[in-house]
C-alpha cells in the first residue's frame, strides 16, 4: 500500500476493509462488460471483472461533499432503486434523512412532466381530505371501492415522493442501466446524477460515479450509510447557519430602541433655543 492509497484509507467516509467485506469489488462476467467502464476495472478473475476499491472509496468521498453541500443549501435529494435487491434499503437509508425516494415503477416523466405528478399527488391529499371531513361517508359503497383502490394505488407509486414539492436537485440512482429512464430525464432538465454503477453499464451520462457491484444488498447498504452520514451531516450545517442567522438579525434590534431618546432630548433642546429666541424679540429695552 502506497502513501496515497493510505491517505485515501484514513480520511474517508467509507474504508477498503468495508467495501471489501460487503462484496463491492465483484462485477459482471467479462463478456457483459462495458469497455467505458475500464478505468475503474483493476483486474479479472475466474472470468469475472474485479472493480479497483481504491477508486471506489475516492469516488464515494466526493458523492458524499457534493450531497452535503446540495442539502446543506436547503435543496433536496432523489433516491430512486427499483430492484429487488435495493428498495428497502433505498427506502429505510432515504427515509432515515428525510428525503424522496422512488423504489416501485419509475412514472414516466416524473421529472420532466412534473407538473402531471404533482397533480396525481394532490388527488391522493383531497381523497384524505375527503375521508376526515365525512364526505367520504355520503358516498356509495361502490364508490368507496374505487376511491380506495384508487388512493392505495397512488399510495404506492407515489406516496414516498408526496412531500417534494419542486423538482429535486439531484436524484441518487441504483444500476443506471435499470433506470436508465431516469437517468435520461435528469440529463435533459441538468439535474446532476448520482449512482452506483457496476462493470455492465455506462458511466457516460452519470455526473458522480460511484464504481461497484449493484447487485448485493451489502454493497448498495455500505456506500449508502457512507452518502447518509454526509447527507445528515449537510443539513445539521444548515440548521447551525439558520440559528446563528436568528441571532445576528435580532442583535441590531437591540441597538435601534436606543435611538429615539437621543432624537427626543435634540428635539428638546431645539425647542428651548427657539423659545428664549423668540422671548428676546419681545424683551422691552427697560427689560435689557
Amino acid at each position: 500500500m502506497n502513501v496515497n492509497e493510505l491517505k485515501i484509507e484514513t480520511m474517508s467516509r467509507v474504508n477498503f476493509e468495508q467495501l471489501l467485506e460487503a462484496g463491492c469489488h465483484f462485477g459482471h462476467l467479462k463478456r457483459k462488460w462495458n469497455p467505458a467502464m475500464s478505468p475503474y476495472i483493476f483486474m479479472e478473475r475466474n472470468g469475472i471483472h474485479i472493480i479497483d476499491l481504491y477508486k471506489t472509496v475516492a469516488k464515494v468521498d466526493d458523492a458524499a461533499n457534493a450531497l452535503k453541500s446540495i442539502v446543506k443549501s436547503g435543496r433536496r435529494v432523489l433516491f430512486v432503486a427499483t430492484k429487488k435487491q435495493a428498495k428497502d434499503v433505498v427506502a429505510e437509508k432515504a427515509a432515515s434523512v428525510n428525503m424522496p425516494y422512488v423504489i416501485e415503477r419509475w412514472p414516466g416523466g416524473m421529472l420532466t412532466n412534473f407538473t402531471t405528478i404533482r397533480k396525481a399527488v394532490k388527488k391522493m391529499s383531497s381523497i384524505d381530505k375527503m375521508e376526515k371531513d365525512g364526505t367520504f361517508d355520503n358516498l356509495s359503497k361502490r364508490e368507496k371501492l374505487q376511491i380506495t383502490r384508487q388512493r392505495a394505488k397512488l399510495e404506492k407509486n407515489l406516496g414516498s415522493i408526496s412531500d417534494l414539492s419542486r423538482l429535486p436537485a439531484a436524484i441518487f440512482v441504483v444500476d443506471v442501466m435499470k433506470e436508465h429512464i431516469a437517468v435520461a430525464e435528469a440529463k435533459r432538465l441538468g439535474i446532476p446524477v448520482f449512482g452506483i454503477v457496476d462493470t455492465n453499464s455506462n458511466p457516460k451520462d452519470i455526473d458522480f460515479v460511484i464504481p461497484a457491484n449493484d447487485d448485493a444488498t451489502k454493497s448498495i447498504e455500505v456506500i449508502l450509510d457512507a452518502l447518509c452520514g454526509a447527507i445528515i451531516e449537510g443539513l445539521e450545517e444548515r440548521k447551525a447557519e439558520k440559528v446563528d442567522d436568528v441571532a445576528e438579525t435580532a442583535a441590531p434590534k437591540r441597538e435601534r430602541k436606543a435611538k429615539p431618546a437621543k432624537k427626543e432630548r435634540t428635539k428638546k433642546e431645539d425647542e428651548e433655543a427657539l423659545n428664549a429666541k423668540v422671548a428676546a424679540k419681545f424683551q422691552s429695552p427697560d427689560e435689557e
